[in-house]
């Protein structure tokens, strides 16, 4: 039997089939636009992203001998889709960047009061969260707050389109700002304050446990040559870290993708007042009984992203007419030694430490010498650099952090993995998985129907380490230079608002 893990995504979504030897079968990948209708809105099509999701299933199916056994999601957090008893979606889903409940969330949590909201769920107030984009449903769109049957988050939406009683993660059901982690129910106290009965929301599950079987018509629609039960599984960044192998206490994934995110394995939850206030969140892990945290920049790798479209057409056309990859190509550019720049790599919202909307990147040091790699170095180094001040703070609030597997896009290149090993001045360990969410997911599939713990499975099924260890040299260039990129953010604050 085979085990299919499905990542949805706010780009797009993919599934993957591995063995019961834990070897990638098949896999397949469809794209679905982010619409912005107006300003700060950030909107998926619910049923474009359903009937996605279900092409990529059928296309792996249609690949593969060995008939899936089990199937997981890793879904993208906070999004959620309003669905009336009947089934039809009365709305978009509003995405993490989505920030329309700006004031929403500022005003109500005020009211509520933050400290109580960071006791019961585990994250402090953002736009971002679904508790807010539902109050902001209720206020601006009464008809649908009237008539939805249920708010589903994309994993426990799939669910209901897939014949089963919604059921949603435990670590998803963290990302919503709704649900108690200490209790692992939804939260009383929230769900009266806003007018939301819990039998409108999915119900919570721990990762790895059946939450049903997908119903006979539509399995044969997708190409399932047998019953096939689903599991519950994830927050994107959770399942992504278990399938990078992230299983024990002190390691702690690190995610190059659009966003930039650390997600370490921790024993028990906490809830300090230092984690509070650096928006340093903990909710549950993909491991029942184990925490986890979120550190992000929501720059992170889209800073490269920029580089190339704007200052890379270059590198963008030789990569067209050579079919070289035009990332590599700015990459290569780029000195060995560290810049003599000094980057502040808000081209978006901050993420942690700073929850801060209306930041603003800056570039400081241009000289007439200064050449296009180490612009691009600069920029890299000063994602890197935030990434550095969310793991002193980790570490302040008393998580101990010795090991970083890299996950992402970004482990490809190994200039960029020996410059982020530099400025952070630890070990980084890159594994030969192109798919950790899928693996994550397709491993909880595997442990239900095994039932075998599931970190076996992960650890069985990893291999081809290769390790970043920094350069001591280039490690002590980049503490001096965190020095004074410490005092940036506070002293260029003031002109944002000029």
């Amino acid at each position: 039997m085979s085990y299919l893990g499905l990542d949805i995504g706010t780009g797009g979504c993919k599934a993957v089939v591995f063995s019961s030897e834990r070897t990638e079968l098949a896999s397949a990948y469809r794209e679905y636009p982010v619409s912005h209708p107006r300003p700060d809105w950030a909107e998926l099509d619910p049923e474009e992203v359903i009937n996605k999701c279900f092409e990529v299933i059928a296309d792996v199916n249609s690949r593969i001998s060995d008939p899936v056994a089990a199937m997981c999601i890793s879904s993208q957090g906070e999004a959620f889709t309003p669905v009336d008893s009947h089934g039809r979606i009365l709305g978009n889903a509003m995405v993490s960047s989505d920030s329309r409940a700006g004031d929403i969330a500022s005003d109500w949590s005020r009211q509520f009061g933050t400290g109580r909201i960071y006791r019961i769920t585990g994250h402090t107030p953002h736009p971002l969260f679904t508790l807010f984009k539902i109050l902001w449903i209720k206020r601006n769109n009464p008809g649908a707050w009237t008539n939805a049957r249920y708010f589903l988050c994309f994993e426990d939406l799939f669910h209901f389109r897939a014949g089963i009683e919604p059921r949603i993660s435990w670590p998803l059901a963290g990302r919503t700002m709704l649900f108690d982690v200490g209790t692992h129910s939804w939260s009383p106290e929230i769900l009266d304050a806003i007018g939301l009965d819990a039998g409108r929301l999915a119900i919570p599950a721990p990762s790895g446990e059946i939450t049903g079987t997908i119903e006979k018509e539509l399995g044969a629609r997708l190409g399932f040559r047998n019953p096939v039960v689903l599991v519950a599984g994830g927050h994107d960044q959770t399942c992504a870290a278990l399938g990078a192998g992230v299983i024990d206490t002190g390691m702690c994934m690190y995610a190059t993708g659009s966003v930039e995110c650390f997600c370490p394995v921790l024993d028990k939850p906490s809830f300090s007042p230092e984690l509070q206030e650096n928006n340093l969140c903990c909710y549950d892990y993909t491991l029942k009984g184990k925490s986890t945290s979120v550190a992000y920049s929501l720059t992170g790798g889209n800073i490269l992203r920029w580089m190339r479209d704007e200052l890379g057409k270059p590198e963008t056309e030789l990569a067209k007419s050579t079919g070289q990859n035009a990332y590599s190509l700015l990459l290569d550019q780029m000195p060995d030694t560290p810049s003599e720049l000094l980057v502040l790599p808000y081209f978006s919202a901050t993420g942690t430490p700073y929850f801060d909307t209306k930041a603003q990147g800056a570039i400081l040091g241009l000289r007439h010498t200064t050449s296009k790699g180490e612009i691009t170095r600069a920029l890299l180094e000063g994602v890197a650099l935030e990434m550095k001040l969310n793991l002193m703070l980790m570490e302040k609030s008393g998580m101990k952090i010795s090991t970083f597997i890299a996950t992402g896009g970004g482990t490809r290149n190994h200039k960029w993995n020996q410059l982020k090993a530099d400025v952070l001045n630890k070990d980084i360990i890159v594994r030969e998985i192109s798919e950790a969410g899928c693996f994550g997911a397709a491993m909880l599939a595997m442990s239900a129907d095994r039932n075998t713990p599931v970190s076996e499975l992960v650890s069985g099924g990893l291999s081809g380490n290769i390790i970043f260890r920094p350069d001591e040299a280039k490690a002590g260039v980049y503490d001096r230079k965190f020095s004074s990129y410490r005092e940036l953010y506070p002293a260029l604050k003031q002109f944002w608002n000029a």
